[in-house]
């Protein structure tokens, strides 16, 4: 019995533990650093950071999931082929890592802000960021699009609230007011 319990001890060290943060929706997330959530700019850098990188490389989803308050929505939205109707699937931060984690680090994936429109009223931020999709740094924008980010500032940090997206083909134009790079 006694072996048992060593060896039930030695793997609880093997197996890293994650600081975890209370979130202002009461649950749990990974402790993010403070330069990641210290300002709206720096927050959008980190959440267009972790998801991208080469092919073959894993990416870090704890640091991901630090930038979320707890039961968080990411919300891809579109038009299906042949439809006219546009449609929604409200996802979680886990079930987005699940879905499409293993395709970002398989094929590689990079997106980056293009530019952002951001309004504020209090401690509640509502950014539309203008992005461009690649599968590598230098390739060629297959997708563009805007993630509408809803951002709150607990007093201590900016956690993302939720995130809707709409990506469109990398021949459609964006309008110019959604282009302007954040100051």
């Amino acid at each position: 019995m006694s072996k048992l319990l060593t060896v039930a001890f030695g793997l609880m060290l093997a197996t890293p533990v994650v600081a975890q943060t209370v979130t202002p929706t009461g649950g749990m997330s990974p402790t993010a650093t403070t330069e990641d959530v210290a300002s709206v700019d720096a927050i959008i850098t980190a959440l267009y950071d972790a998801i991208s990188g080469p092919a073959g490389e894993a990416r870090d989803w704890d640091r991901f999931r630090s930038l979320f308050v707890a039961d968080a929505k990411l919300i891809p939205t579109g038009v299906r082929s042949g439809e006219s109707k546009a449609t929604a699937r409200v996802i979680t931060v886990d079930e987005y890592i699940e879905s499409s984690g293993s395709t970002l680090e398989e094929r590689g994936f990079f997106e980056s802000e293009i530019g952002r429109v951001t309004e504020q009223f209090g401690n509640i931020v509502h950014a539309f960021s203008t992005y461009d999709s690649r599968w590598t740094p230098e390739g060629d924008v297959f997708q563009r699009g805007i993630n509408s980010i809803q951002l709150l500032d607990d007093g201590e940090r900016w956690w993302i609230v939720n995130i809707m997206w709409w990506g469109v083909g990398p021949d459609v134009e964006i309008p110019a007011k959604y282009r302007k790079k954040p100051n």
